[in-house]
């Protein structure tokens, strides 16, 4: 399922017009995808323009988009990557803004947001957009850039040099694993959060690890370990027709999680909320052809047809208020 831009790559009412003003939504900060794909609009306009880079959740992305308040928008751009937003008071936001002169750019890979723009449901009108599963996020926005480099004539030293964590990026995105050291990468971003995206920002092309970068990967190892520990003891299994639904509470790495436990299980579905994002992440074993993009949808969510997530506040709800029943008998 793909919406692409035309032949030449770069979109039927693309122009190539360096702005002085950059803005940047995408998906974060503990995402190593979202992370690259901003990473790489600030490598690509390196001294070419300001850009200011901001980090939302699936949950938080409408009011930061809402939020955006340009001083001017004529001779500014807005790239929204690895991320979609829902409410039609956004969408209206971001025509006003475009009707203001902002250049709007949206680039993602969830099925969700591809359904939702194949159905109508977006009105934007975009100066240009990538929509595709083919790759992860990241990867086309760095292909993207890299077509109108070439469209431009000139080079971008910094934005060539990121294309080691680019290929990671979308090699753990897509759950591949090919790239020898993207698991690791992407543990180490989720680790960093917030600092992550300055460490990236300034990565060399070996893709050497800064020494805040080193400690957070020793970190991973026993987090892992406590993570593993903490979803084995609250594993919880049930049928749904021939599916078997497996759910569990994890501190961290549900994917990990739900990689190791597919290992032995069949045609399973892995729920497993995870207590440093408060969120659900969907997982399924490799034998089962059930679409977690279409589950999350149904749940307020969105995803891949084998990775999704969504966030269902009432667990944190019911989750203190279990708190608060188990304490007050504590006082009889």
């Amino acid at each position: 399922m793909t919406v692409l831009p035309d032949a030449a790559g770069l979109g039927h009412n693309a122009r190539v017009v360096m702005p002085p003003n950059v803005h940047v939504v995408s998906h974060g900060p503990n995402c190593l995808d979202g992370v690259a794909a901003a990473v790489a609009v600030v490598r690509y306009y390196a001294g070419q323009a300001s850009v200011d880079v901001r980090f939302a959740g699936n949950s938080e992305i409408d009011s930061v988009l809402r939020g955006l308040a340009p001083q001017r928008t004529d001779d500014t751009e807005l790239w929204i990557t690895d991320i979609s937003w829902r409410e039609p008071a956004t969408d209206a936001h971001l025509r006003s803004l475009a009707a203001g002169g902002v250049r709007i750019y949206w680039i993602d890979h969830h099925r969700t947001a591809l359904e939702r723009f194949r159905s109508g449901a977006v009105d934007v009108p975009f100066t240009d957009r990538v929509l595709s599963e083919e790759f992860a996020a990241s990867r086309l926005v760095y292909e993207y850039l890299g077509r109108r480099l070439a469209t431009e004539g000139r080079t971008a030293p910094a934005f060539a040099a990121f294309a080691p964590v680019i290929a990671m990026a979308d090699d753990n995105d897509r759950w591949l694993h090919r790239v020898p050291g993207s698991r690791e990468l992407a543990w180490t971003v989720r680790t960093l959060g917030e600092e992550a995206y300055g460490e990236l920002l300034g990565i060399d092309e070996g893709v050497t690890y800064t020494p805040r970068m080193r400690e957070a990967r020793a970190r991973v190892e026993a987090e892992l370990a406590r993570s593993f520990r903490v979803a084995e003891a609250t594993r919880t299994e049930r049928h749904v027709g021939q599916i078997s639904l497996v759910a569990a509470v994890c501190d961290g790495y549900p994917g990990e999680i739900a990689d190791a436990w597919g290992r032995r299980t069949a045609n399973t579905v892995f729920a497993l909320y995870d207590v440093r994002s408060l969120g659900v992440s969907l997982r399924r074993s490799p034998d089962c052809a059930t679409d977690l993009s279409r589950l999350a949808e149904a749940l307020g969510g969105g995803g891949h047809p084998a990775a999704a997530g969504c966030e269902l506040a009432e667990l944190r709800r019911g989750l203190a208020e279990a708190v608060a029943e188990r304490v007050t008998k504590g006082f009889r």
